[in-house]
């Protein structure tokens, strides 16, 4: 018996989930990217690129494809398609899990200032420094576009699609970062301030370190309010646990054509 999987995708413990699955000759796994980046890192196995038209247009997928579960491993702040793959998943009566890293957690040293949204943080951003590193991406860049009196580094994975003006310096670039790259380039454009999504895991936190170093202050913007889920992980290991215990016939979490009673 073949297990249908589609994995809402784009990030590493996607990625790192689709490898553990591809090639398993009981199961076939779909990635989807929203297509939001024009090279982004693919994962292993098949992917299929671009939106499904909202919840109904997702579950019209779900079933025209006889989808068995549906994993939403998107990006902590795509709320949209966390909302949608939800809906479709009700509608379908598709299994549905949750899998999200857990976002990062002051320690000592640190000055964050947390805000709720990016328009908060671009409110706050002028009166904790002259010269800011932000890095929040390109979507949201339109938020810092009006401080005039503030100088910024941006850094974003594409080229933004609005004109910058003569305050705003582009920096492309993608990680993962190591601290000692990101206290240079800190200390090397005098940065006194850096502005951040809560967006967790090790790729990027390397600059969060390098502005502890530092002592300099971080505007951290929170993640979209939660909304109530069927089921939530935050490690890949746990999504193969549950995928194990949510179709047990199937023999996710094993070894190729083992069985769920082979893991007790």
């Amino acid at each position: 018996m073949t297990t249908r999987v589609l994995l809402l995708g784009g990030t590493a413990e996607a990625r790192e989930l689709a490898a553990a699955l591809v090639g398993r000759p009981d199961t076939v796994v779909v990635s989807s990217l929203a297509g939001r980046v024009a090279d982004p890192r693919l994962p292993d196995g098949e992917v299929r690129i671009g939106g499904f038209g909202g919840p109904a247009g997702l579950a019209r997928w779900l079933a025209e494809h006889r989808v068995d579960v549906l994993v939403d491993a998107t990006h902590p702040y795509a709320a949209r398609i966390r909302s949608s793959a939800v809906r479709a998943a009700e509608t379908t009566g598709v299994p549905y899990l949750r899998l999200e890293r857990p976002g990062w957690t002051a320690g000592p040293g640190d000055r964050w200032h947390r805000v709720p949204d990016l328009a908060a943080a671009a409110e706050l951003l002028p009166r904790l420094g002259r010269r800011a590193f932000v890095t929040t991406g390109r979507q949201g860049l339109g938020a810092f576009l009006h401080l005039t009196g503030t100088w910024l580094l941006v850094r974003v994975v594409d080229e933004p699609t609005v004109p910058l003006p003569d305050n705003v310096t582009l920096l492309r670039d993608r990680g993962p970062y190591q601290v000692a790259s990101e206290r240079e380039l800190l200390t090397a454009h005098r940065i006194e301030v850096l502005v951040s999504k809560d967006s967790g895991g090790t790729y990027t936190m390397a600059k969060l370190a390098a502005a502890r170093e530092l002592g300099l202050p971080v505007v951290l913007v929170e993640r979209p309010a939660p909304i109530a889920l069927p089921a939530t992980v935050t490690e890949v290991p746990a999504a193969l646990a549950w995928l194990e215990t949510a179709l047990p016939r199937r023999a996710i979490g094993g070894p190729p054509g083992a069985s769920s009673a082979a893991h007790g």
